[in-house]
């Protein structure tokens, strides 16, 4: 009886031992961080690693004593699909929070759209009911994150201004079809009088140009088209990967000061995130 006993105290040490090994396997910090990035989306990311989702990327992984392995897919149509959902990444670096296909951190910066012309051009255009916009000719990104009119194109519509410029070709499959910073440049020259635009994309790519334009944030939302203009940005995942969400969530709160440095590294223009 002793001999049996022994036995069993002995089989149920080792399978407390193995379930504790599987526990601690389960919840430790990834060898390899699998980012989903864009090629050629600068100031977010590209292949060469300048962005600042990949410098994010390199923070999130140093952190945790991982490897950043990237898989490259274009933001065009089925992004999502092709990506995270599809299983050949498991991070994306920024998302608004609450989009619905997958789950999202707590948000690391928060910001808003921007009117961008020249501060030359004697205009002091400060909201969407400024009469003045119904004589310019307005640049705008058509098609957003979700494939639909983003919120200032909406917003302009719904004012009666649809004599819009648009930039940005998001439905070619082709990456190096589009170049973000072509709105800007058409500021800068002339091409267009005003550009309604992303905040991080405008500030990053307002800084480098030769004149001087100004920059006028739009508020967070409008009365008007009940759209949103100012959304909280975090990490996503899949809505299952709730263990990988959590270690993100941490590395945001222990990093939180190094990631917002990046951010200003890249003239991204930040608003205080909603809790």
């Amino acid at each position: 009886m002793h001999s049996i006993r022994s036995k069993l105290a002995g089989a149920l040490l080792v399978a407390s031992a193995s379930v504790a090994l599987m526990a601690s396997a389960q919840t430790r910090a990834p060898s390899d961080l699998r980012v989903c990035a864009d090629p050629y989306d600068l100031p977010f990311s590209n292949n060469q690693e300048e962005g600042f989702e990949n410098k994010i990327a390199h923070l999130v992984a140093r952190d945790l004593n991982a490897t950043v392995i990237n898989y490259w897919w274009p933001s065009r149509r089925g992004v999502l699909r092709n990506s995270i959902l599809g299983g050949f990444c498991d991070v994306m670096i920024q998302a608004p929070v609450g989009l619905d296909p997958v789950a999202t951190t707590k948000p690391y910066y928060r910001s808003t759209y921007y009117f961008v012309y020249r501060a030359d051009r004697g205009l002091a255009v400060r909201s969407l009911d400024d009469t003045v916009l119904k004589r310019l000719k307005i640049g705008v990104n058509i098609i957003g994150y979700d494939y639909t009119n983003t919120p200032p194109a909406h917003a302009l519509g719904a004012r009666g201004i649809v004599g819009l410029v648009g930039f940005g070709n998001f439905l070619n499959p082709d990456p190096k079809a589009d170049h973000p910073e072509d709105i800007v440049h058409a500021v800068a020259r002339d091409s267009i009088d005003v550009a309604v635009m992303w905040g991080p994309l405008a500030g990053y790519w307002v800084k480098r140009e030769s004149v001087p334009l100004t920059m006028v944030a739009l508020p967070d939302t409008d009365a008007v088209s009940g759209m949103r203009f100012a959304f909280d940005m975090a990490m996503a995942v899949r809505h299952r990967d709730k263990a990988l969400k959590a270690t993100l969530d941490s590395v945001i709160d222990r990093r939180h000061g190094e990631i917002t440095e990046i951010l200003r590294q890249y003239n991204v223009p930040m608003l205080e995130t909603h809790p």
